[in-house]
């Protein structure tokens, strides 16, 4: 989160008045116990301001940032990421990164990818390692996939997004990604964050279904520190109580990276939902929230799929989703 602003004031006299003044304006605002000096903590996020808007306020005689956790990641506040052939964030259209759960097979990934660019996306996504809560259940196609997925890719003209699960699949998920997914599971996965950090490649870093907006922005500073390019941060949903959806989607979160903390931020609504009937509706609520994108399962024949059947969109059904974006 944003550092919060220590204000220093002039003399005792000012002291209620610029409290005041600062609570008048939205922001909250309280006396440091003990403090040496007449200071003044104001938390950036209870409203929007700026250091040079503060300093402006009668009877302040500083305005200084306690150091963030996360310098990187603030640094790039307003910067989209940058990709071969689109960009990802602050200032840009939102974009559609859509494609199976698992890449099955070479034609089956080829046939999606023209569905996906048919549908006006821009990234294809797939997974060539799967992370299966089950040991028993398909666990993905591993290196063949990855050829697979550019190679379908390239003849579709579509950048590629897909998951590398351990530090040792970073070096060849790096070579063939545009965009390096590191997944829920493994969002405080360290080895793995540094490992795909120092490939140098943009990373789409989802929140862990328990993870706080802290440990995710911190998350990402690992990522940055090592050498990553930028970091999108896609929110998929936590884990709730109501076992009427697979998660809970954090709107509220989409809307603090996006307009607050000016981040790139995606929604996965397949994973939210985890039932292909409420893509569209939280698609639709994710856009209205600031999301710069969507990651989308789709299959163009879910009832077999070999992963996440009921949560795959028909192909015929992706461009509707990005209708808000489009008529904005």
């Amino acid at each position: 989160m944003s550092a919060p602003y220590i204000l220093t004031v002039r003399d005792d006299a000012d002291l209620s008045r610029v409290m005041g003044t600062l609570a008048a304006a939205g922001l909250w605002v309280r006396a440091l116990e003990g403090a040496p000096q007449r200071l003044l903590e104001v938390d950036p996020r209870s409203s929007t301001t700026s250091a040079a808007a503060l300093a402006a306020v009668p009877g302040i005689a500083g305005v200084a940032m306690r150091s963030s956790a996360h310098p990187l990641v603030d640094k790039r506040a307003g910067e989209p990421v940058l990709l071969a052939t689109t960009a990802i964030g602050p200032g840009c259209r939102p974009v559609l990164m859509a494609g199976p759960c698992a890449i099955e097979s070479e034609s089956q990934i080829a046939r999606i990818a023209e569905a996906v660019a048919e549908a006006g996306g821009v990234l294809l996504r797939g997974s060539a390692y799967k992370p299966r809560s089950s040991p028993y259940a398909f666990q993905g196609h591993g290196p063949a996939a990855l050829r697979w997925l550019r190679a379908a890719a390239d003849r579709a003209g579509l950048a590629v997004v897909t998951e590398a699960l351990a530090p040792e699949q970073a070096g060849p998920v790096a070579e063939i990604a545009d965009l390096v997914q590191i997944g829920s599971r493994n969002m405080q996965n360290f080895a793995l964050l540094r490992a795909v950090g120092r490939e140098q490649r943009p990373v789409l870093l989802k929140r862990g279904n328990a993870a706080t907006i802290e440990e995710w922005l911190l998350a990402a500073e690992y990522c940055l520190a090592a050498g990553a390019k930028g970091v999108v941060f896609c929110e998929r949903g936590l884990r709730g109580f109501d076992p009427s959806m697979r998660n809970l989607l954090d709107l509220g979160a989409v809307a603090l990276l996006s307009h607050a903390l000016r981040l790139p931020v995606v929604v996965d609504p397949s994973h939210a939902a985890g039932r292909r009937d409420l893509i569209p509706a939280l698609s639709h609520a994710a856009i209205a929230a600031g999301a710069h994108g969507l990651l989308v399962e789709t299959h163009d024949d879910p009832a077999h799929a070999l992963s996440d059947g009921p949560q795959a969109l028909a192909p015929m059904n992706l461009a509707a989703l990005m209708a808000p974006a489009v008529h904005a």
